[in-house]
Order: C-alpha cells, then structure tokens, then sequence
C-alpha cells in the first residue's frame, strides 16, 4: 500500500505507541518527520530522537516516547493540515491550543516552529498539528 502522508502516519506511530505504552517507537525517515521530533523535544513532550540505517540508503527514525508519573506526556496529538486541505495562518491568527497550554507546529519560512517560537519570530504558515 502507498504511503501518501508521512506526517500522519508518524503522529498515529506516536499517538498508539504511548497509548501502548512503548519506550520506542520506529517511523519513517524524512526532513520534515525529523523537524517535528526536533519541536516536540525542544518543547518536552518526547525523550528524544535519532536516524539510524536499516540497510542500503534506508533510514528510520526512532523516536523515545515520554511518560510522567506512568502517564503519557502527550494526550492528544492531532494532524490539522491534510493532504486534501492545507490550512494556513498568518502570526496574528495562529490558534492557541487549550489555552496556551498545549501546542500548534507550523511550517514556516524560517522551518518548522512552535507557536510560540512562531510568535517571537513574528512569521505564519502552516499549521501541521497540535499537541496537547
């Protein structure tokens, strides 16, 4: 079966991994994939992230699920920009999630951000998903 969208399927690996209560969960190897990973660690809601070879120019990425107090730190994370439907804002419309206290990623023209990192920097763009 063809894989049309790499981000959705890694946020589902992330989303049943920690319902599974995994430490380590594998997904598809892409600059973008990566970029997201980076976020979601600046920002606290995975261990950590790293490439690693599976065999003739194949790449996975491997990404270390977090948990707090043998819960999952991530309680919801939703895909907002389809495949279908892009969903683009500018800097003074970017949603807030739960108040503030979850996240939007966007993919900006500076790379993929935060909300709030997208706020400082004053620039818009695409909503790719939101954590909470």
């Amino acid at each position: 079966m063809a894989m049309n969208d790499n981000v959705a399927d890694t946020l589902t690996r992330i989303r049943n991994g920690q319902r599974a209560y995994l430490q380590k969960i594998e997904a598809i190897y892409s600059k973008q994939n990566v970029a997201i990973c980076e976020v979601l660690e600046r920002e606290g809601y995975i261990r950590g992230h790293n490439v690693k070879e599976t065999g003739v120019n194949k790449q996975a990425l491997e990404i270390e699920l977090k948990y707090f107090e043998g819960q999952p730190t991530i309680k919801e994370i939703k895909r907002i920009s389809k495949c279908g439907r892009r969903h683009y804002v500018s800097v003074d419309k970017l949603p807030k999630v739960r108040n503030g206290l979850g996240i939007s990623i966007l993919s900006t023209s500076k790379g993929v951000l935060s909300d709030f990192e997208a706020r400082q920097q004053n620039v818009g763009g695409e909503v790719i998903c939101s954590v909470f």
